[in-house]
């Protein structure tokens, strides 16, 4: 005799029901691509994409800091950039007032023009951001954290930018080289010490331009370290969390058998009589 309880249909019907529920979760699978979506599904592959969530998170962070970086040290290049130029046109006209067939109008053009050059300097070492944020870092640069214990300064201090420059043993800024060229343009005095302050002034210029390209380089090559890893983090990831589509959905086909049999017959058996079964 076939026993037949309803503790038997019930336990068929919560075994059918988790079958649906299967299939359904891998049809899921399939069509976002995500396999894994609860901790029980695969407790170890899960604890070990949640570790990889948070080193994307913090590898996130990290690329927020360095395109900000990049920002600002773009920012402090193009300044000096328009310094290197500046610097350059005031040798240009320090030459000229050398020239000692210039009348009182040519020198007064020409101190003019430095006049004015004088002012785009300083408000390009005094510049700062719609935010308030310095183009060049007052007093102590500011290092920004790229990655796990490396932290990079980003740009020059307004101090290295435009103090210390030795012209023939006298620590002077790029201000005071150029009072000096108007003061002597002005009163048409000798061209040579002037002349050569400002040639001393476009020589630190460059070097800062070029230790600016430096600081420039390192945050360009922190940028590559961190698209590398977060490429191997997202395969490793994806490793661990994407659906084999193949794999799946020949586990889907065969589950879909598998319930079909199971659903006709649990509906024939449900349609017999007890005459049926007992007989």
């Amino acid at each position: 005799m076939v026993a037949i309880t309803a503790q038997t249909l019930a336990d068929e019907i919560r075994r059918q029901k988790a079958l649906s529920q299967s299939i359904a979760a891998d049809q899921t699978a399939v069509s976002t691509g995500i396999r894994l979506t609860k901790a029980s599904q695969d407790p170890l592959a899960w604890v070990q994409v949640s570790d990889l969530a948070r080193q994307q998170a913090q590898q996130a962070a990290w690329t927020t800091n360095v395109g900000y970086a990049q920002g600002r040290a773009a920012k402090a290049d193009s300044n000096l950039e328009e310094m290197n130029s500046l610097f350059s046109r005031a040798q240009e006209l320090m030459i000229q007032a050398s020239t000692a067939s210039l009348d009182v109008s040519g020198r007064a053009a020409i101190t003019t023009e430095l006049e004015n050059i004088r002012i785009v300097v300083s408000e390009l070492v005094n510049e700062t951001d719609f935010q308030g944020t310095p183009v060049f870092d007052d007093g102590q640069a500011t290092a920004i954290p790229v990655s796990r214990g490396i932290n990079l300064q980003v740009v020059a201090t307004r101090q290295q930018i435009s103090e210390g420059i030795d012209v023939s043993g006298t620590a002077m800024s790029l201000d005071a080289i150029l009072a000096a060229a108007i003061t002597t343009v002005s009163t048409s005095g000798n061209p040579d010490a002037a002349l050569n302050g400002i040639r001393k002034g476009l020589d630190h210029i460059i070097n800062e331009q070029a230790a600016q390209g430096v600081r420039g380089d390192r945050l360009e090559t922190a940028k590559d370290r961190l698209v590398d890893i977060d490429l191997t983090l997202s395969e490793r990831r994806s490793a661990l969390e994407s659906t084999d589509l193949t794999e799946t959905l020949a586990n889907v086909q065969a589950k879909l058998t598998t319930l079909e049999a199971a659903q006709a017959v649990f509906a024939k058996i449900n349609q017999q009589t007890l005459f049926d079964l007992i007989r």
